[in-house]
């Protein structure tokens, strides 16, 4: 049955969907964020400082050393980046969620109304009929 909020809630409802589909990418994201950050510190691990050899030597795996540092501390701020993004993601959809709600529970509200106003209207035309009927045996 089709009331005045029923296209309310087909546009609730697909924000409410699209906030959902947005929290599913921020988090995918996060996810990311994390593995990266963990292969970051694999990485960090697996370098050899050289206990001998040239200077030359020493200055590179000084380098690589601070290169995955840097890398770390990106990925550190990549993870809080899509904490925060997947926090405000979260209240979106939250709010997008509520909305629909609201919507919703006014649209089955208009249903209501709208089968009771039905029924009673039905009952008084059975009312009337049940009249005609007796009033035509009894002539």
């Amino acid at each position: 049955m089709k009331t005045r909020f029923s296209s309310l809630v087909k546009l609730k409802k697909d924000a409410m969907q699209k906030s959902e589909q947005e929290l599913q990418r921020m988090n995918n994201d996060l996810k990311s964020a994390k593995l990266a950050l963990e292969d970051s510190y694999t990485q960090l691990s697996t370098i050899q400082q050289p206990t001998n050899g040239s200077m030359g030597e020493l200055l590179a795996s000084r380098m690589i050393l601070d290169t995955q540092r840097h890398n770390i501390a990106h990925n550190k701020e990549w993870i809080n980046f899509a904490q925060k993004q997947s926090n405000y993601a979260k209240k979106v959809l939250k709010k997008n969620m509520i909305e629909y709600e609201k919507f919703k529970y006014l649209e089955l509200e208009e249903i209501k109304k709208a089968l009771k106003a039905q029924k009673i209207q039905e009952a008084k035309e059975l009312d009337e009929i049940a009249l005609l009927t007796h009033s035509r045996k009894h002539k």
